[in-house]
């Protein structure tokens, strides 16, 4: 069963869409990603770019967040997201894209920007280097910005090399799920 952890919000259930079309985030992978950024979410404008339940931009809610984009490419995941928002009281401090990522990042591009971004696509896209990247090449992030990536199989080794970004955080959970935290620095930020 997903609910809210802690927070306004805290112990709300949480709706998620029958099948495996959406793989909700484990509440183990979900406390150790919160306890890292736990003392920097008030106030952030985040954006939750593979948004299934909702869950990641709903916790973030909870804990102070300003506001949430939710992005998601299939319409049923989003309409679930909407109940989830409805029940935990953020609604209306949120805002709903169906969308494919990379469509939402280009038409997003000089009109949005994000200091909390949540990156956690479906395993098999393997994704979250070429996501990142580009929500830093088109400006979607700003200098100070929290990164928080879930991966699977996807070979994560050039993510250190990513340029204006630092590792805060890499973690393996098992063979199957990684949780990785970083801060983009900026483009003056690091040499890379």
């Amino acid at each position: 069963m997903l609910r809210i952890i802690t927070g306004t919000a805290k112990g709300k259930k949480l709706l998620s869409l029958e099948g495996e079309a959406t793989r909700p985030t484990s509440d183990r992978i979900k406390g150790a990603m919160f306890s890292s950024i736990q003392f920097d979410i008030e106030q952030r404008r985040v954006l939750d770019l593979f948004a299934g339940t909702g869950q990641l931009g709903l916790e973030a809610m909870s804990r102070g967040a300003a506001s949430v984009t939710f992005v998601d490419s299939e319409r049923e995941a989003m309409e679930i997201v909407k109940k989830n928002a409805m029940t935990t009281g953020f609604f209306s401090s949120c805002r709903y894209s169906v969308s494919d990522w990379r469509n939402f990042i280009r038409k997003a591009s000089g009109r949005d920007v994000y200091d909390l971004v949540f990156i956690d696509p479906p395993y098999a896209m393997e994704c979250c280097i070429e996501a990142l990247a580009m929500l830093r090449d088109k400006k979607l992030i700003i200098p100070g910005a929290l990164a928080v990536l879930e991966s699977g199989t996807e070979d994560m080794s050039a993510i250190s090399e990513l340029h204006g970004f630092e590792v805060l955080k890499s973690t393996a959970y098992g063979k199957k799920t990684a949780l990785h935290v970083l801060i983009y620095r900026g483009e003056e930020g690091l040499d890379g």
